[in-house]
């Protein structure tokens, strides 16, 4: 059998548009088919089934949200002025209303993570290494007198996760920038004190 030859990147970040608006269980092989370009023989051919699809777009998203994470702090020298940045991004993320913008790693983990093994270990990956990132991010503005409190950089982060998860998720309810920017502010000056 020969392999199908397609864009990979271009398949995976198109199945991972399908899954966000519709969810894993809900979005069917058709649903795959059309958004991706492919026929079945070609998904099965590349990825097994639809769990291997989403686990391949699952890194595919950590690859792309690493990248922009990287890119915003590759940019300056003030690490607080990015994070400040990131967080009003994730802002405009929720403001978008655009299910595309939420974060496949939240949704996959309260979808299906808990019953399947695999995908709860590869999210567990990524979720670390977001972590590790924001750590670093912390301990550099802590080495630059940017940030004085004692407080452990990997609680700092674990802590500045758990808000982002919060406003992403109020961000359904409550899609206002009065509201979510307020929110956000609050969570970057918790980091400083």
């Amino acid at each position: 059998m020969r392999n199908a030859e397609f864009d990979r990147q271009a398949v995976l970040r198109a199945a991972m548009r399908a899954f966000l608006v519709k969810g894993y269980a809900k979005t069917s092989m058709a649903d795959l088919t059309k958004a991706t370009g492919l026929h079945p023989g070609s998904i099965y051919c590349a990825f097994e089934n639809k769990k291997g699809l989403l686990l391949a777009a699952i890194g595919q998203y950590h690859e792309d949200r690493s990248a922009q994470f990287l890119q915003l702090f590759a940019n300056s020298n003030n690490p607080l002025h990015n994070l400040k940045a990131y967080l009003d991004s994730i802002v405009q993320e929720c403001l978008s209303c655009d299910a595309t913008q939420a974060c496949l790693l939240t949704k996959a983990l309260s979808e299906v993570g808990e019953q399947d093994e695999d995908i709860h270990q590869l999210i567990h990956r990524n979720l670390y290494a977001w972590q590790q990132g924001i750590e670093q991010v912390l301990e550099t503005a802590k080495s630059q007198g940017l940030i004085t409190t004692d407080t452990n950089s990997q609680i700092q982060a674990q802590f500045l996760m758990m808000g982002i998860y919060g406003l992403r998720t109020f961000g359904h309810t409550e899609p206002n920038i009065e509201v979510l920017q307020p929110l956000a502010d609050k969570l970057f000056h918790s980091l400083l004190n």
